[in-house]
């Protein structure tokens, strides 16, 4: 996928909450395809991209050298390492740092990342290739209690008794190796139980769930935040756009951890997109904006 066919998400809101200007420094803690950094440096700004995803920073890159941009910082790695990074190229007391906690198009549709259930692919789901458990480890290792509580806390899954005991049941013949395997078993899971999903499919929650879980996003952003807040000068802002309601509970519950004289919260409910950008870009429907201000 080319690098300008992605759709930041939010891209205007965010340029306004992180209050972008001429020689102010930021972070973008998840390049992603590298459309907010874009935008950032055409007003001037200054930034340092960081993902774990070494084919998004690549694309990134070359997004922004064919947008005639030469002056930027692009870093490999996780945000829950925010603060060793961003000291490590010099990149400390910034104005800003955004988190955005979707999936670029390009993740979604490399059936080989087996992150979406729309193509055949390995049930891989990992997004650093250096990391060491695959989806396929955990669905064919997991105890059924243990699945149960991966789909049931995780991904909010209502079937997940039903859909851990098939999980297990199957596997002792017939190990899950693929991104099918698991869709045709939670949708078999559905269609026996006569229930329907309105507006996903069946197994959206299911796949959701391992992802989180294979790369530590939760335990990650709480660590991401945290550092972010420090990396902050006084007046910097943090900007966060969540996709899952256990983002945005991260995210409200680290607001809350703040002393109230430190932080300023710009947004008392999160924004949404708007019905314009949702039809052009379905995918960001589920996004929600939040944003602080450092004082």
């Amino acid at each position: 996928m080319l690098a300008n066919e992605h759709k930041s998400v939010m891209l205007q809101e965010v340029i306004d909450f992180l209050n972008v200007k001429p020689g102010r420094r930021f972070i973008d803690a998840t390049t992603g395809g590298g459309g907010h950094i874009e935008a950032i440096l055409k007003m001037g700004g200054e930034v340092l991209g960081i993902d774990q995803d070494p084919v998004s920073l690549n694309i990134t890159r070359k997004r922004l050298n064919e947008s005639g941009f030469s002056v930027f910082k692009l870093v490999q790695g996780n945000f829950a390492n925010l603060q060793k990074i961003a000291s490590g190229v010099g990149f400390t007391h910034v104005d800003g740092v955004l988190f955005d906690l979707g999936f670029a198009s390009f993740q979604l549709e490399d059936s080989e990342r087996g992150l979406s259930f729309l193509k055949e692919g390995p049930l891989d789901m990992r997004l650093d290739p250096n990391l060491g458990v695959t989806a396929a480890d955990l669905i064919n290792s997991l105890s059924e209690n243990q699945l149960v509580g991966l789909f049931r806390e995780v991904g909010e899954e209502r079937l997940a008794q039903s859909i851990a005991r098939q999980i297990v049941s199957r596997r002792v013949n017939q190990p899950f190796l693929t991104t099918q395997d698991l869709k045709k078993l939670v949708e078999d899971v559905y269609a026996r139980k006569g229930f329907t999903t309105n507006h996903i499919h069946p197994a959206t929650k299911v796949f959701m769930s391992l992802r989180i879980v294979v790369n530590n996003e939760f335990e990650n952003l709480k660590n991401g935040l945290e550092q972010a807040f420090q990396t902050l000068k006084i007046g910097g802002r943090i900007v966060v756009i969540s996709f899952h309601s256990g983002e945005d509970r991260i995210v409200k519950d680290f607001v809350k951890t703040l002393e109230k004289d430190k932080v300023k919260i710009l947004v008392k409910k999160p924004l949404a997109p708007t019905q314009e950008e949702i039809k052009d870009n379905p995918r960001s429907r589920s996004a929600k904006l939040r944003a602080i201000e450092k004082i």
